[in-house]
């Protein structure tokens, strides 16, 4: 039995992910040192818009996350 998967890019760049994932899971595929950095919070996930989201959220085929540094997001809220 296949897992279904979505495709979302981080930091422009596709994955495939079970559809079940969240967004670290996303990042962590691509960049480990990356999600480390969301989790110790030097790190922070943004949408395609540059609005901060929480690194659990849910994925969705076709999201855009960006890895930008923990301070530029909290400045952008």
């Amino acid at each position: 039995m296949t897992v279904p998967t979505v495709r979302v890019y981080v930091n422009e760049k596709g994955v495939d992910v079970p559809a079940t994932a969240r967004a670290i899971d996303a990042v962590r595929l691509v960049d480990g040192t990356a999600a480390d950095g969301v989790q110790a919070g030097t790190r922070a996930v943004t949408d395609s818009r540059g609005l901060p989201i929480p690194a659990d959220s849910p994925v969705h085929g076709g999201a855009i996350y960006r890895v930008v540094s923990g301070r530029a997001a909290r400045d952008a809220t």
